[in-house]
């Protein structure tokens, strides 16, 4: 019998090595996972991993499922108390609206993080496949990233078929605006100006100053954008537009109704992508 036993402890601990010695000294897959950003939250659940997230943002809406979890702040301001306590294997955040003082003081706390640092458009299925190898879940952010590299591929292709109907939206001047009133609009350097460029248009806002500069009416009006984009930042985006458009009735874009109200899916750098480049096709062959 204490033959048996002995045995079987060599063995374990033989098992033990040799799994350490397999896994190199990585981690073990992350089992509950903290999300501090929207587009992170969509990417967890898109890799099928929503079951092990213990706690979300506020503003984690999507999907329906995220507004159960338990909320630990807002982006800007995460509840380091409330962090701590729904005790994560892995906090995952985004260098662009989570402060990096927040991923020093987890990791003093020693606790893990997973900071997704895509800013444009063709950077984000990199930062979806360093995501899945963080949470091991490769082979699902591998389909994930190949699916909008391919709407990427896709929505670029206008620039080699010019006889494809794709073509009525190329060489189109096109203005996003993020808030109607003060007037801001994506400017170089974002997601969406990236976006209105591979789908062969120009963005009007393209030489601002900023990511996301202020703009007068006088400086739309000047360049005589073809298409105007209103991203979907309130409720009800139409009422808010209504006095902007109007101000600006005398461009051929609102005569003609090339006014378009998107979703907030080029918002986030996440698997709602698709959709949106979709959505900004649509908008830009509107005639």
């Amino acid at each position: 019998m204490r033959y048996n036993i002995s045995a079987l402890l060599l063995s374990l601990l033989f098992l033990n090595w040799w799994n350490g010695a397999a896994l190199c000294g990585a981690a073990p897959p992350p089992k509950r996972i903290i999300s501090l950003a929207p587009a992170m939250t969509e990417i967890i659940f898109s890799l099928g991993l929503g079951e092990r997230i213990v706690g979300v943002t506020t503003v984690c809406d999507r999907p329906g499922k995220a507004r159960n979890k338990t909320k630990i702040g807002g982006m800007a301001n995460p509840s380091l108390e409330a962090i701590v306590a729904l005790k994560p294997d892995i906090v995952v955040m985004t260098s662009d609206g989570n402060p990096k003082a927040i991923a020093e003081r987890l990791r003093k706390l020693g606790i893990r993080t997973h900071v997704f640092a895509s800013r444009r458009l063709t950077e984000i299925p990199a930062g979806i496949r360093e995501m899945g190898q963080a949470l091991g879940a490769q082979s699902a952010a591998g389909r994930l990233a190949e699916n909008i590299e391919k709407t990427i591929r896709d929505a670029g292709s206008w620039h080699h078929h010019k006889s494809s109907p794709a073509s009525t939206v190329g060489g189109k001047k096109a203005i996003f605006v993020i808030w109607p009133s003060p007037l801001i609009v994506a400017g170089p350097g974002t997601i969406l100006d990236d976006a209105i460029k591979i789908s062969g248009m120009s963005n009007i806002a393209a030489d601002g100053k900023v990511a996301y500069p202020h703009f007068s009416l006088e400086a739309v009006i000047e360049r005589q954008p073809d298409l105007i984009l209103i991203g979907k930042g309130h409720a009800d985006m139409n009422a808010l537009s209504k006095d902007f458009l109007k101000k600006l009735g005398m461009l051929e874009a609102v005569r003609k109704g090339r006014v378009c109200f998107m979703d907030d899916a080029l918002y986030r750098p996440g698997p709602r992508i698709p959709a949106g480049m979709e959505e900004l096709d649509r908008c830009g062959r509107l005639p």
